[in-house]
């Protein structure tokens, strides 16, 4: 049988990730300015909401401390990622990243439900609360959650790992303006229950970025084709190549932020020049797809029968 001979020969592997290695590095420096900046204002927000009575400033401590703990996550996970791979891992820890991400999501639903809990018992017994200070104290952790956003922004798009980071200090400065506003309505008028409606206004927030970041993560990890991949279309396109007479066991993953793999087998009347369309078939998915790891295995029709179906 010359099937051994199509597996060994018949492959084709696109390897267009490594410039994102200068990406990587990039996003590893402003994950490192965001977390020390966080850190610092965490302390003062805390030592703020103790000294006021705020449970917003709390709650946007929490959050900062969600935030410190997933930033110094998104870091392990990049190191751990730019690991080689081994025998057992074949893909390397790219997934490390996807899983810190997920576990960014989980840790965001727990800070907003014990917030909610917080706040239910502050409803029915508003406490006093120092306004001014309040205010004060939250145009600080502002200035810093804007420094924040705009030093992750330029890697948010890339990876999904960065997004989680982005959508945490993205919380954190809508908890800010929250928390802002509480301090002037209790400054202005005495509405102590502004608190912790602000603190409640918070979570909410905090659980609405949780659910999407939860959702892509376990999209990743299900191998699910990504979202902005329609899997018919490169079917179609692949099939359109001169020499293709059909596509089959077609599978399209993503294995890291930025790094999605396609594999599939590809029917063709002769093994005749099989190269060049190997080479127009990897061109054509990195161009139009964006698709950089490509595993393509050719079979001759007289094979088509005996190649295993999925």
């Amino acid at each position: 049988m010359g099937m051994g001979h199509t597996h060994e020969h018949g492959h084709s592997h696109g390897h267009s990730h490594h410039p994102e290695r200068g990406n990587r590095e990039r996003n590893r420096k402003r994950l490192a300015w965001t977390l020390a900046l966080v850190m610092i204002y965490m302390v003062a927000e805390v030592i703020g909401g103790i000294l006021t009575n705020s449970l917003a400033l709390l709650a946007d401590a929490g959050h900062m401390l969600s935030d410190a703990a997933s930033l110094a996550l998104a870091l392990f996970a990049m190191w751990i990622a730019r690991r080689p791979p081994t025998a057992e891992r074949t893909y390397g820890y790219y997934r490390a990243e996807i899983l810190a991400a997920l576990f960014n999501g989980a840790t965001l639903v727990a800070i907003s439900i014990y917030i909610f809990y917080e706040a239910y018992q502050r409803f029915a017994e508003p406490p006093e609360v120092l306004g001014p200070w309040m205010m004060a104290v939250a145009g600080g952790g502002l200035v810093i959650n804007l420094a924040g956003l705009w030093l992750l922004h330029a890697g948010k798009s890339e990876n999904l790992n960065m997004r989680g980071a982005w959508l945490h200090v993205l919380g954190d400065t809508l908890g800010s303006v929250g928390a802002i506003g509480a301090g002037a309505l209790i400054w202005a008028f005495g509405w102590t229950w502004a608190d912790p409606l602000a603190s409640v206004i918070i979570g909410l927030l905090i659980l609405f970025s949780a659910w999407n970041l939860l959702n892509e993560s376990v999209a990743v990890l299900m191998e699910g084709a990504p979202g902005h991949i329609d899997v018919d279309e490169v079917r179609d396109a692949m099939r359109k190549v001169d020499g293709v007479l059909a596509v089959h066991d077609l599978h399209i993953w993503t294995i890291s932020s930025g790094l999605i793999s396609l594999s599939a087998h590809v029917d063709v009347g002769t093994l005749d020049g099989y190269s060049e369309l190997l080479g127009e078939l990897r061109e054509l998915l990195s161009q139009e797809f964006g698709i950089g790891h490509t595993t393509i295995q050719i079979e001759p029709a007289e094979y088509e029968h005996e190649a295993l179906e999925y």
